[in-house]
């Protein structure tokens, strides 16, 4: 894979920032580090990718620093997850940087999302339900078959902004794909003992993780999408678990832990951390992620 540069945003704005680019060089800007590092694997040595929500973050409440206008404002093409991920952030930002190569419509504005099967699409749209996303659910990517189609998805954008070098894309690419469906069959054998494996999750990030490798989500902690846990949830939710034999509870590293903590020891279940990011310690890029998430799951479900 060819070497790319990957600029994560950071306090006081993007690493590197004010370092002069190559004049051939595209720039991308990635609402988070997920898609920046698949944009970085398809545009190759053709692309500058920003990344604005730190590997920390989550993706629903990024900080929208003000270094992030002048980002957008110079950026040739915008990588957003969409179905409504970065709805409570990034519009303002979009419409302050005033840059019509990434408004809606735009060939710069690759939405992610774009042809795949999402989740939980609701019937109805009802405020009383939670913070329910009106397409579906948008954290997709912990399924790395969907990071294989992210990745085509981005390949098609960039070819709309840079039709010289879209060859080149396309190939990038397939060639990401090809890699994670030689990685999936290994990721595959090692979890294929947690099939059937019953699990809780904090937040409904890993419904598609769960999904791809089998596990079984009984609930959430949260009583609805995007409500902190309450006392009376907890208090149903341990005897649900105790019944139904839940070995895990799944949290990301930005949740609070007193909760899960209080309920993993009513029921025995363990606590998983898993990133959903990757550019922290954990993992340099999302192939890299998605194997440390397999590992996490393998070494909990160890006797």
């Amino acid at each position: 894979m060819k070497r790319t540069r990957i600029l994560l945003a950071l306090l006081g704005g993007a690493l590197g920032a004010g370092a002069p680019s190559r004049a051939d060089v595209l720039r991308v800007v990635a609402t988070t580090p997920d898609l920046g590092s698949i944009a970085a694997a398809v545009g190759g040595d053709a692309v500058e990718v920003t990344a604005l929500a730190r590997p920390g973050e989550d993706p629903h409440y990024v900080d929208p620093k003000p270094s992030f206008i002048r980002t957008l404002n110079q950026a040739d093409a915008l990588v957003e997850g969409g179905a409504a991920l970065e709805a409570g952030w990034l519009p303002p930002l979009v419409d302050g940087a005033r840059n019509p190569r990434i408004a809606l419509g735009a060939p710069g504005r690759i939405v992610a999302s774009q042809g795949l099967a999402l989740l939980e699409v609701p019937t109805q749209l009802d405020r009383s339900q939670g913070d329910i996303h009106p397409f579906g659910n948008p954290h997709y990517l912990p399924d790395p078959e969907n990071g294989r189609a992210v990745a085509a998805t981005i390949a098609e954008g960039l070819c709309q902004v840079d039709h010289a070098r879209c060859d080149t894309f396309r190939a990038n690419g397939r060639r990401f794909a090809q890699t994670i469906e030689e990685r999936l069959a290994e990721w595959q054998r090692v979890l294929a003992g947690a099939r059937g494996t019953k699990v809780v999750t904090y937040h409904k990030t890993f419904d598609y993780l769960a999904r791809r490798f089998g596990l079984d989500v009984i609930d959430n902690l949260e009583p609805k999408p995007g409500i902190p846990p309450s006392p009376a949830h907890v208090t149903s939710l341990i005897p649900k678990m105790q019944a139904q034999g839940v070995r895990l509870i799944l949290l990301e590293p930005f949740r609070e832990r007193k909760t899960p903590d209080f309920v993993a020891g009513k029921t025995g279940a363990k606590v998983v951390v898993l990133p959903i990011m990757p550019g922290g310690a954990e993992a340099r890029d999302y192939l890299g992620l998605t194997d440390y998430n397999v590992k996490q799951l393998e070494a909990a479900l160890k006797p």
